[in-house]
């Protein structure tokens, strides 16, 4: 069925209207298949990458070009239900877990330092280079997050090696803190090369 058949006669006898008008229905005609398809378009989870920036902005969002697709589909999935909390500890925390998928945690119980806020994140990995990343990209989120008199200090936690003494050791396990495994100085580590006397 063509579009044509419905103009009056007038419009459908003329050879150079018709040609005219079914530029239009051609034009028409692909739009209706796209908005049938148009829910795809909507869902950060569906769409195609070319369009999550696009998507983006309805949200308020700038996605960031280190992101992997994986990342800016998840932010934009979850963004909105984050707004409501936004400027506060709880959202903070949110937003930080929803970027790293660690587990973050924003202490604000500074009473001798007004206005003033801790960010502790904890990695799997130890890489620099991830490392590095991580702290910059973390520190755009809480500069954008956060309350504009406020100011922060950010700790990253990496898998590390820890050498205690012994002394220390009991110590810790006199204040009853839960003590991993550990490498202890003299007893199952040397730090350095031992001297052998042949």
């Amino acid at each position: 069925m063509s579009y044509l058949d419905h103009l009056p006669a007038v419009f459908r006898e003329d050879p150079f209207v018709g040609e005219f008008l079914s530029a239009f229905q051609s034009v028409f005609e692909g739009l209706a298949a796209k908005v049938d398809d148009v829910a795809r378009y909507l869902d950060p989870m569906t769409t195609d990458v070319e369009f999550l920036p696009w998507l983006s902005g309805w949200v308020a969002l700038t996605l960031r070009a280190d992101w992997s697709v994986d990342t800016q589909r998840s932010f934009l999935q979850q963004i909105v239900p984050l707004y409501r909390d936004r400027g506060t500890r709880i959202g903070l925390q949110q937003m930080l877990t929803l970027y790293t998928g660690q587990p973050v945690v924003v202490d604000d119980d500074f009473d001798q330092v007004p206005h003033f806020f801790q960010v502790r994140l904890t990695l799997r990995e130890s890489d620099p280079r991830l490392l590095r990343q991580i702290q910059q990209i973390a520190r755009a989120i809480i500069d954008q997050e956060k309350p504009a008199h406020t100011f922060y200090g950010l700790q990253v936690a990496v898998p590390t090696m820890r050498l205690v003494s012994r002394a220390l050791q009991r110590r810790e396990k006199s204040a009853q803190r839960t003590v991993p495994n550990v490498l202890v100085l003299g007893e199952n580590t040397l730090l350095g090369t031992a001297n052998q006397v042949t």
